[in-house]
């Protein structure tokens, strides 16, 4: 059924689009207004000004998934074969790619125009690329290579395989390794060139 198909991929999109735009303008957003210098000078630091400022966004973008969710499960008659708890902690995991690529776009953007237009930027070839609409396995085999580089796609493999298959770490882990991978490398840049950006 094209809705089985469909409901978990939305749960990555809004997973991914969300944060990261939402992270993105709101920091552009306090450069625009000249108040980050003022959140500069008071004794917090950078990591609790960043934290401060997606902590917000993780809660709705998890309130928007379980919306997603039950709305799938009543509405679309969508089964959860797996586990919920499971499911909700590699979202959880995936965020650190998506809050990353959030932070990093808000460090080159100089306007809230430009941090969207850099985001839908980044969006887009996931969508198409992600596994979303397309089996990756129906692509041309030089698309699925760069597939790869496609945090979207791991995640929508694991939503997938949790929600349709019941699958558990067993089987997951490859994936799991690549969104843990993928987190901590774009939070690693995103965080210093942030912290460039303060200074």
């Amino acid at each position: 059924r094209s809705a089985n198909f469909m409901i978990p991929g939305i749960i990555g999109i809004i997973l991914y689009f969300l944060t990261s735009l939402f992270t993105s303008m709101s920091i552009v957003r306090e450069r625009e207004q000249s108040t980050i210098e003022q959140l500069i000078v008071t004794p917090i630091r950078p990591l609790e000004l960043i934290v401060g400022k997606v902590v917000p966004y993780v809660f709705i973008a998890f309130f928007d998934v379980l919306e997603v969710l039950a709305i799938g499960v009543l509405w679309f008659g969508m089964p959860i074969q797996g586990s919920l708890g499971l499911l909700l902690a590699l979202s959880a995991l995936f965020l650190l790619t998506s809050l990353g690529m959030g932070i990093f776009i808000s460090s080159v953007s100089h306007t809230q125009q430009e941090a969207m237009m850099l985001t839908f930027l980044t969006i887009f070839p996931s969508i198409f690329l992600g596994g979303l609409f397309f089996p990756i396995e129906a692509m041309p085999r030089w698309l699925q290579v760069i597939t790869y580089v496609i945090p979207l796609r791991y995640m929508l493999s694991v939503i997938r395989g949790i929600i349709l298959k019941g699958v558990g770490l067993e089987i997951l882990y490859q994936q799991v390794i690549a969104l843990a991978l993928f987190g901590a490398g774009i939070m690693l840049l995103a965080a210093t060139r942030f912290q460039k950006r303060l200074e």
